[in-house]
């Protein structure tokens, strides 16, 4: 079944901490709000507040997400963000709760300077630590990882955006999870220095059998 789902976002926050010509470390927080059935009869609303830590070095990005996160629906939807999943049924009992959500980190290499080139081109690999609660259905409790490419093309003000990637899971007790791509567009446009707005899309095909597609 497909489910278009719907996110709300607020404007990422962030603090350059220490930073010269060569490296520059920086954090920032932000908020994000899901809405969706995910293939079943029932809304599972999430809120995603990440705290982000990031250092730049030459052509090098370097990033850990360290989310807090509120749950509220049917069980079978585990965790936020690209590391949700649905299991299969949709009778399972509501719940809420919150905690620390699963650690994201990355390593990207940028390939093409879209200031020099007109194009950006980055590629790197992430990782999903998994560090929220398995037994409150925050995380699987298991490792991913995945290889990205993210492209990105200005005009003027307006600036779009992409990424295709490929997501490799680990398989919690009892449920085998399949491997996947996914991808994201999206475009944004610069209302004033330092501030843009703008709208994305992202997809992700069911990973369980009897489980849902991502479309948000």
């Amino acid at each position: 079944m497909h489910v278009l789902n719907l996110r709300v976002a607020t404007a990422l926050a962030s603090l350059a901490i220490v930073g010269n010509a060569a490296a520059q470390v920086s954090i920032g927080a932000g908020a994000d709000f899901t809405t969706g059935k995910y293939g079943g009869s029932e809304s599972t609303d999430t809120l995603y507040i990440p705290f982000i830590f990031k250092y730049e070095t030459g052509p090098w990005v370097f990033k850990a997400t360290v989310p807090y996160i509120r749950i509220s629906g049917p069980a079978n939807v585990i965790g936020a963000g690209a590391e949700r999943i649905t299991l299969p049924g949709t009778d399972a009992e509501r719940r809420t709760e919150t905690g620390l959500g699963d650690i994201a980190t990355s390593a990207f290499y940028n390939l093409l300077n879209e200031n020099q080139s007109g194009i950006g081109l980055d590629v790197g690999v992430k990782l999903k630590v998994p560090t929220a609660d398995e037994e409150k259905r925050l995380g699987t409790g298991e490792l991913d990882y995945a290889l990205q490419a993210d492209v990105i093309k200005p005009f003027g003000n307006f600036t779009a955006f992409g990424s295709l990637g490929y997501r490799f899971y680990g398989d919690p007790p009892g449920l085998e999870l399949r491997d996947t791509h996914y991808y994201a567009i999206g475009a944004s446009y610069r209302v004033a220095p330092g501030s843009t707005i703008g709208v994305a899309y992202d997809y992700r095909p069911r990973i369980t059998a009897g489980g849902s597609e991502i479309s948000e």
